[in-house]
């Protein structure tokens, strides 16, 4: 099961678990919709939790909706990065992530590794560093397409850098990361749950991390960041969002049933085992993190002069 599926899961199995007193009778008294931006889900859930698929428009289609539901409770929206990141990329978008939204919990975190073809001479990042200048717009990186994670990354890799590369995007991770191992292009930021098996296999050679610190998932690779860009760190995300102005005692009560099942042993083990890192924080820490998110994607895009439309 994905990670993306789990995470489904575990929202419909935490607000499906019967709760006594005031509370069960406040809260909810009717079952509850959350919004996802991916393709439905196979398994049945429960009736506490609606799932509504709005897939499409990386994103947009869903984001919008959940944005301007009743803030009643009953409307929630599992969201990744890209909610953070569309206003930069899209110029007429109808939600704003800071304003338009009550932050519930971050679910997880899956960070990138930075990989290379086994041909390319570099064993290190100041090593593929000195290769890109040396062979300034000659160095190729795959991305699963404009405006994704992977290629944010370079594009704050470059600038931080000080270096050219030129980027070729894909339609999507997997065609990237082939494209990589088959040694087409030589280099990728990608998302650890997909490179970590190639990585295993000898079939890419991982150079670094792009969490803020060194990771669960992969604790021999070192960070971007210490090797001498403090401060660098792009992860990919998953977490849950409610419309604004939501009511504070239904959120706390969201926030907590999530970080509940999110703590279960059994999901931090099967999420680790994915690469991916279980993180459950406040509604306050969550929003805070959003914004900052689309401060800092907002500059990166500016410099870069990427645009989706």
């Amino acid at each position: 099961m994905s990670p993306l599926r789990l995470l489904q899961m575990l929202a419909c199995c935490a607000l499906a678990a019967p709760v006594s007193g005031a509370a069960a009778a406040a809260y909810p008294a009717k079952p509850v919709r959350m919004i996802v931006a991916v393709p439905p889900l196979t398994e049945a859930l429960g009736q506490t939790v609606v799932i509504d698929n709005r897939p499409g428009a990386n994103g947009n289609i869903a984001y919008e909706m959940a944005a301007h539901a009743v803030p009643d409770g009953y409307t929630f929206v599992l969201v990744a990065a890209g909610v953070a990141i569309n206003p930069s990329l899209y110029r007429e978008l109808r939600y704003d992530p800071v304003r338009d939204f009550t932050a519930i919990t971050l679910g997880v975190a899956v960070p990138n590794i930075l990989i290379v073809h086994p041909s390319v001479p570099a064993a290190s990042v100041p090593e593929l560093i000195a290769l890109a200048k040396s062979r300034a717009g000659q160095l190729t990186f795959a991305s699963a397409g404009n405006g994704t994670s992977g290629h944010l990354a370079l594009e704050l890799f470059k600038l931080r850098a000080g270096m050219d590369a030129v980027h070729v995007p894909y339609k999507g991770g997997g065609p990237a990361l082939a494209e990589v191992v088959a040694g087409q292009v030589q280099a990728l930021f990608s998302l650890a749950l997909a490179a970590t098996p190639q990585i295993k296999a000898g079939r890419v050679r991982a150079l670094a991390i792009t969490s803020g610190k060194r990771s669960a998932v992969a604790p021999e690779l070192p960070t971007v960041a210490e090797l001498g860009f403090p401060g660098f760190e792009v992860i990919g995300w998953f977490g849950w969002l409610a419309p604004a102005k939501t009511p504070r005692g239904i959120v706390t009560r969201l926030n907590a049933e999530i970080v509940k099942a999110l703590n279960v042993p059994e999901v931090r083990e099967r999420l680790l085992s994915q690469s991916t890192e279980p993180v459950g924080n406040s509604p306050q820490d969550f929003a805070a993190f959003i914004k900052s998110e689309h401060d800092k994607w907002a500059d990166v895009i500016r410099r870069a002069g990427i645009r989706m439309d």
